[in-house]
């Protein structure tokens, strides 16, 4: 089933007499984006953290926060480790001259290398500690994960009802639109009657005439359309994968379909049914910017 794209999680934890807290929320985007923050103790962690990050959610602004409290847990000394900075240093320079390159190499460059610095030894982490801080971490994606699936339930729930509002009125359409003919063919023969004095025109005439109309606001092939979109679409809504992407291409289709309905119908009840379908496709749009 479908998930939401918003979500939070917050789970704190007690190990070796520090506080580990971890907050994770997430909000819309149209791909995925993590953002990390963690203590310089545990810089070495981020890259695994990103990537059970990744394997987790696939779309969304994924914003997870590792704080270290408590005794002890101050984690803020760091080493500098210069022999390193310099081999970054002298590989950048290198870089510049083999391709030309103007721009200096300054310190904003040389802090986005996290081995460069390092936490120092009586702040070194123990390994049971950093498995409390995995666990903990983990247990923050599944209750962000958790709320993503509760709040895509309840998106589910409403769409679902909206996609068989839309199914009535075009139903309502369907039985409307060979009224619509034939009270075109009436008005014809009466306006015919009007304007030639009571002169008949021949059926074979006026059925012709008629026809054309009929021709030209036939609307079977979008309504057969928009009731096969309106099952993929429900299928989606159904499926495990990553579908907000699929649900945004149905919608612009479904919208194609139900302008086309409208702008071949001059009727007023039609064009009235035609109003409510885009304002309930209007609304799906609107959740479908949260999907996953």
């Amino acid at each position: 089933m479908i998930k939401s794209m918003t979500g939070y999680g917050r789970v704190e934890t007690v190990q070796e007499g520090r506080n580990i807290i971890v907050e994770a929320k997430s909000v819309n985007h149209r791909f995925l984006e993590i953002f990390l923050r963690t203590p310089s103790a545990l810089f070495p962690l981020e890259a695994e953290f990103k990537k059970k990050i990744s394997e987790r959610f696939k779309r969304g602004r994924i914003e997870v926060s590792i704080r270290l409290e408590g005794e002890g847990a101050d984690v803020s000394k760091v080493n500098l480790n210069l022999e390193i900075a310099r081999d970054y240093f002298n590989v950048l320079n290198r870089l510049k001259a083999e391709f030309d390159l103007e721009s200096p190499i300054s310190l904003k460059t040389l802090v986005g290398f996290r081995d460069i610095f390092t936490p120092s030894s009586e702040v070194q982490l123990s390994p049971d500690f950093l498995n409390q801080v995995e666990k903990t971490f983990l247990e923050s994606l599944a209750m962000l994960s958790n709320m993503r699936q509760d709040e895509g339930l309840a998106m589910f729930q409403d769409m679902d009802m909206r996609l068989k509002a839309i199914t009535e009125i075009l139903e309502t359409i369907k039985l409307r639109a060979p009224q619509v003919v034939i009270e075109y063919q009436k008005r014809l023969a009466e306006r015919i009657k009007e304007l030639t004095a009571g002169y008949a025109l021949e059926d074979a005439r006026l059925n012709q005439e008629v026809a054309i109309m009929a021709e030209r606001s036939d609307i079977t092939e979008e309504i057969v359309r928009m009731h096969s979109h309106i099952g993929q679409f429900e299928e989606l809504l159904q499926s495990e994968g990553t579908e907000g992407r699929k649900i945004d291409f149905l919608l612009q289709e479904m919208n194609r379909e139900i302008n086309t309905i409208g702008s071949k119908s001059s009727d007023v009840e039609i064009t009235r049914q035609v109003i409510e379908v885009k304002s309930e496709l209007g609304k799906l749009r609107e959740q479908a910017q949260n999907i996953e």
